[in-house]
């Protein structure tokens, strides 16, 4: 019994020689879990780092092996993009400007246009106020005489001066009216023209077929070729059965 408790017991050389081999699979478990596990940098690489640092550039990661070939080719088609960038900012910089000068045309014919409607209202309504001075200025030569055959109709005895002068007075006014495109509407047959006429009074009559003008009350007058005043008549119309 004693020599088996003598086997078991270890000696101190041993147990320090045991122990490093625990310790080296605890290792072994805890590196894959720290940051820079598996991460490793070849000469290659280290030297293109440092060769780009001391040019000035910034450091880049190395490209995959096999990929050199290709770096030209990004570059070239790096400044070709940057050229059409360039390209597009000048045309923007062209549109932007010429949507400017689009505006400011728009807003200054708008506003010529608005000067062009008030001036236009302007000038209609001082034709709608003056548009009769003609008319009238030829009218107060008829009111002169008008004041002329007054005065004489206190004078005279038989009255024949004053019809003379009331008749000249008509004349010129008559005249006056035509000069304008005015014109009396005269009665040439007995027809009615109700686009011409107008019935004040009707008749009936069993001699008449159709209605007939028996007298005219009112004359009529056209202007130019539209009716101004329709006549105003007396109409005998056919007798009711």
């Amino acid at each position: 019994m004693r020599g088996d408790k003598t086997k078991k017991k270890q000696s101190p050389d041993q147990n320090e020689a045991e122990a490093p081999e625990e310790n080296s699979e605890l290792k072994v478990e805890s590196g894959p879990s720290g940051p820079e596990a598996g991460f490793k940098v070849s000469d290659q690489e280290e030297i293109e780092f440092l060769r780009e640092e001391r040019e000035g550039n910034e450091p880049t990661c190395a490209a995959p092996a096999g990929a050199e070939k290709t770096l030209p080719d990004l570059r070239e088609t790096v400044s070709k993009l940057q050229t059409e960038l360039e390209g597009k900012d000048r045309e923007i910089a062209s549109l932007k400007k010429a949507v400017e000068e689009l505006k400011d045309k728009f807003l200054r014919s708008v506003a010529e246009l608005d000067n062009v409607r008030k001036r236009t209202e302007r000038e209609k309504e001082e034709y709608f106020q003056y548009a009769l001075s003609e008319l009238l200025r030829d009218i107060l030569p008829i009111l002169d005489n008008f004041e002329r055959a007054l005065k004489a109709s206190e004078e005279e005895v038989d009255g024949k001066t004053f019809r003379e002068g009331v008749e000249l007075i008509y004349r010129m006014m008559l005249n006056l009216i035509k000069k304008h495109g005015v014109r009396p509407i005269e009665i040439e047959s007995k027809k009615f023209d109700p686009n011409l006429h107008q019935a004040l009074v009707s008749e009936e009559s069993a001699e008449v077929n159709e209605p007939e003008i028996e007298e005219e009350l009112q004359k009529g007058y056209l202007i130019h070729n539209r009716l101004l005043r329709p006549t105003m008549v007396k109409v005998i119309v056919p007798k009711k059965n």
